[in-house]
């Protein structure tokens, strides 16, 4: 408690040594808060965010560009109301999203708006490290339950990666290296164009280092070994512009990944697995006179290999999704989102009960948006899914929203989910129950965006998650259904423009939550939100020094967690402890040279060498830095 203390106390003199700089403050217009900005995760095609009662947050070019030194799931730990545990361990260790505090399998990964998933996992959760930041131009996360939209397992969210595509010239593109700490090793190259009749983009990336010791040597053994990692992607897209209103885009993406990794808490190992991604698809669009007509496919072959302390293990998954869908304005007030999504999942493992499981999902679905009425925007979905393994469901949302002036927003939000039980739970070779029952869930949310004088923006959301038969692992009984999973919490995100040169952006986030179940016949609640803070804050402070020289300036702040150790001196039971709270200090730099098609960055992150856990027993990275050199051609 003492050292939590000690953390908030660093973030109010931090706070306080910003409030000089706000008298200088000008009228000028805070880019970093626009209500008007279009996004296209939120209603699956473009509309501004004030037309919208969803919540989304956007990670643009300008922050990826300056978010070269980081991987993909450091830059998402930045993020308000988002926890990658993990992030900030040994850079190949394997990483969990918590979004609002929900479990992995909860949150849906998108790429350019393509769902992503790994039918062999034990929640399907897409793996974070199987994409590489620097191909992707943009990212948008949009919280709460999106199943109305995006199908099974969207209860906490969805998180749109969104690529780079076409240049604005036939030939350009852009090549980087960079060195840093632990032996990183990053390179990348990236060509793109467009003409009249084509556009295409080839880009190509390589990560690796000698990493640290996974596991912590809490007793000064000597001798625990480095545990390194390798990654390669590619990603090929190329756009065929058949007419002024058709455009074909087939793709092809690849990911290697391969890496060492520990024998658990404290304990050392020679432990290594391979991992590899093939996504190959297509996205094409009809544009009509009011509005548009997609067609999404994508197929996901995931084969992951242990060489591990019991021995080696593969799997392998195949996930298929097509989406069918037109949006349409039937007047200038009221729009129609109306489509048909087809998944099939398959686990390609014959040693099995059933050999080569495979389920299928087929969801119809529609919503009506109105907008422009006096302030006044709505939309309101359902979607109807049946399953081929467990029967059928609905769900739908309602998301009204009051603009009370240009500046100013509330939102409210009630939506319901669901998530099937994955292949692995219902047939796999650890806890498998074929009697699992679907998880359902229902998302409320309540909240405003203001922006005061076109110098301060600030957005502040309440919201509560219920999940009935919710589904754990547990030693004794594998995986079962448990009566009923709440979390609630609230996350507040002011966003200050200093001046002409100086942007500020926080958030606090809060979050809680506990299961109830049935034990000796009667109702047991408890706290089970393991490795997840209730408390977190973060600051960024970006100055724009000349127009050659950026610098910016990270501060995010970890409350105390709990989490689960299973002591292999008491047989492996489940002991709860304490992880302290922590404060990680960044600091990033760019230099812009040669017509600035050259810059040179510099990453320096954790600057107070800051000695915590993310996840007990296993280590962080201390003081560590990045820099090299990007080059835009």
């Amino acid at each position: 408690m003492k050292k939590e203390k000690r953390v908030w106390a660093i973030v109010l003199i931090a706070l306080g040594s910003l409030a000089p700089n706000l008298t200088n403050a000008q009228q000028d217009s805070l880019q970093s808060f626009d209500l008007e900005e279009v996004v296209i995760t939120a209603t699956k095609f473009p509309k501004s965010r004030s037309e919208t009662g969803k919540v989304i947050t956007v990670i643009n070019a300008d922050v990826l560009q300056q978010s070269w030194g980081k991987d993909l799931s450091q830059l998402l730990n930045e993020q308000a109301g988002l926890i990658i545990n993990g992030s900030n361990s040994n850079p190949g260790k394997d990483k969990s999203v918590y979004l609002r505090g929900a479990k992995s399998e909860y949150t849906v990964f998108l790429i350019d708006g393509i769902p992503v998933s790994d039918p062999s996992g034990a929640g399907g959760a897409f793996d974070p490290r199987m994409f590489s930041l620097d191909q992707l131009d943009r990212i948008e996360i949009l919280k709460g339950s999106q199943s109305t939209l995006y199908g099974s397992d969207a209860i906490a969210g969805v998180i749109n990666l969104i690529t780079k595509k076409e240049g604005d010239k036939p030939v350009g593109g852009n090549a980087a290296l960079g060195l840093g700490s632990f032996g990183m090793l990053k390179g990348s190259g990236n060509v793109h164009g467009s003409t009249s009749v084509v556009d295409y983009h080839i880009g190509y990336s390589h990560m690796s280092a000698d990493g640290i010791s996974e596991a912590k040597d809490i007793n000064n053994v000597g001798g625990f070994d480095r545990d390194g990692f390798d990654q390669n992607a590619i990603n090929v897209s190329v756009g065929f512009k058949l007419n002024p209103s058709l455009m074909l885009t087939p793709f092809f993406r690849y990911t290697d990944y391969e890496g060492q990794f520990d024998g658990g808490s404290f304990t050392d190992d020679n432990s290594f697995y391979t991992s590899t991604l093939v996504n190959p698809g297509l996205s094409s669009q009809y544009k009509l006179e009011k509005g548009a007509i997609n067609f999404l496919y994508g197929h996901n072959r995931t084969d992951r290999k242990f060489e591990g302390p019991f021995g080696p293990t593969e799997y392998k998954g195949r996930f298929d999704n097509a989406d069918l869908f037109f949006n349409y304005d039937l007047s200038n007030k009221i729009q129609l989102l109306a489509g048909i999504n087809y998944q099939n999942l398959k686990m390609l493992d014959t040693t099995l009960a059933i050999t080569d499981p495979e389920a299928q999902l087929i969801s119809p679905y529609i919503s009506l948006f109105l907008h422009n009425a006096g302030g006044l925007a709505l939309e309101v979905g359902g979607r109807y899914n049946s399953h081929s393994r467990y029967g059928s469901n609905t769900t739908f949302s309602v998301n009204p929203s009051y603009s009370i002036n240009s500046n100013t927003k509330v939102f409210v939000n009630y939506s319901t989910g669901f998530k099937a039980p994955t292949l692995q739970q219902l047939y796999g070779a650890f806890g498998a129950n074929e009697n699992l029952k679907p998880e359902k869930s229902v998302n409320r949310e309540a909240g405003l965006d203001v922006l005061l004088n076109n110098k301060l923006g600030t957005r502040l959301t309440f919201f509560s998650r219920k999940v009935e038969d919710v589904i754990v692992y547990t030693y004794t009984n594998g995986n079962i259904n448990l009566d009923q999973q709440d979390d609630f919490g609230l996350e507040l995100e002011p966003s200050m423009k200093v001046s002409d040169k100086i942007n500020v952006k926080m958030f606090y986030s809060y979050v809680d939550g506990e299961v109830t179940t049935i034990e000796n016949g009667k109702d047991s609640t408890y706290f089970n939100l393991f490795r997840r803070p209730k408390h977190t804050f973060g600051i960024n402070v970006g100055v724009q020094a000349s127009s050659k020289l950026f610098v910016s300036l990270n501060v995010k702040t970890f409350g105390e967690r709990k989490d689960l150790f299973f002591n292999p001196d008491n047989f492996y039971a489940a002991e709860q402890v304490s992880l302290d709270a922590y404060i990680l200090l960044d600091v990033y730099g760019e230099y812009k040279m040669i017509s600035d098609r050259l810059t040179f960055f510099i990453d320096l992150r954790n600057i107070l060498n800051q000695d915590y856990s993310e996840v007990y027993g296993y280590n962080t990275m201390g003081i560590n830095l990045n820099t090299g050199l990007n080059f835009r051609f």
